[in-house]
């Protein structure tokens, strides 16, 4: 994909209401056939400091919301596929209180961190994290078949066999235990007014996710996925991770993003052919965005959730 030059359709987004983000092409939704998918997938965001920054403010943001969804009864003995930095993994397990939540991470400088942050906050009682494959989870002959929850959040995306990964979640999962699943669907994120050059930056970071084997749409597929798995799915719903000018959380939202594609610049660049002055100018006219008074973020994440039978 050749990088695009400033069109008259990027300028009107501003005022013009017709949706500026009609430009998704049919490839975009083939993605276990793309031809750009390289053999094995990758984190498009890496593990630098500055990521795992972003990671621990977004954990701050929205754990809240999603431990209100999760309705932990207490008791409940967790196991946490790709569980990243633990913040989440730790949240879970102090509204569990009794079971230790058991956090799987490939990232070994995530772990360490990970170790490191429940060290300071006194939660090492509460959470065990170890090193392992989230399609070939690292679980002991006795542990299969013990969690009453299995969990996992923005990791499907990010993997070439989400299916691989689910089916390990079901069998870990006692008969009538829980399996949730949380992931982006990156089609429904849209901005108002939308920045000029916007629609044509987050189609590259979109398609970028396809060229690393992975799949920027699998938040549609939550319920499908627990179905082939072999779970009965049960539950299905969007948890809002939005805001607008004036809410204290909005600039917060906005540097998420800001940090999520400038992150994400080298493989936009690089791998997408996209023009690097036409990225950093749409960068720049979303930070602007962030600045106007009439602001708006809408976005879901995608959440389903399944027994096992």
């Amino acid at each position: 994909m050749t990088g695009p030059r400033v069109e008259a359709a990027d300028v009107q987004c501003l005022s013009d209401p017709t949706p500026c983000s009609e430009y998704w092409s049919i490839s975009a939704f083939v993605v276990q056939n793309s031809d750009m998918a390289s053999e094995d997938s990758t984190y498009i965001h890496g593990t630098r400091p500055e990521e795992q920054r972003r990671l621990s403010a977004m954990n701050e943001t929205i754990n809240d919301s999603f431990l209100r969804e999760l309705n932990l009864q207490g008791g409940e003995c967790i196991l946490d596929v790709g569980s990243g930095l633990g913040q989440f993994s730790r949240a879970m397990g102090r509204a569990a209180k009794a079971c230790r939540v058991l956090g799987i991470e490939r990232s070994s400088e995530q772990i360490a961190q990970a170790i490191k942050m429940a060290a300071d906050a006194g939660d090492m009682d509460v959470v065990d994290f170890r090193g392992g494959d989230a399609m070939n989870l690292a679980l002991n002959e006795d542990e299969w078949g013990t969690f009453d929850l299995a969990h996992t959040r923005f990791l499907l995306e990010h993997v070439h066999d989400p299916l691989a990964v689910v089916k390990g979640m079901v069998k870990a999962v006692k008969v009538g235990g829980r399996v949730v699943l949380a992931d982006d669907d990156h089609q429904i994120f849209r901005l108002w007014p939308e920045p000029p050059g916007w629609a044509s930056l987050w189609e590259a970071y979109v398609h970028s996710y396809e060229k690393l084997a992975n799949d920027p749409f699998v938040g549609r597929r939550l319920v499908s996925l627990l179905h082939q798995a072999g779970a009965k799915p049960t539950r299905n719903t969007l948890v809002f991770f939005g805001g607008c000018s004036g809410q204290p959380i909005f600039d917060r939202h906005a540097k998420n993003i800001n940090d999520i594609l400038a992150m994400a610049k080298k493989t936009i660049v690089e791998e997408m052919f996209f023009d690097e002055l036409y990225f950093d100018q749409s960068l720049a006219h979303f930070g602007e965005w962030a600045k106007r008074p009439d602001s708006a973020m809408w976005y879901g994440i995608s959440w389903a959730e399944g027994v096992r039978v």
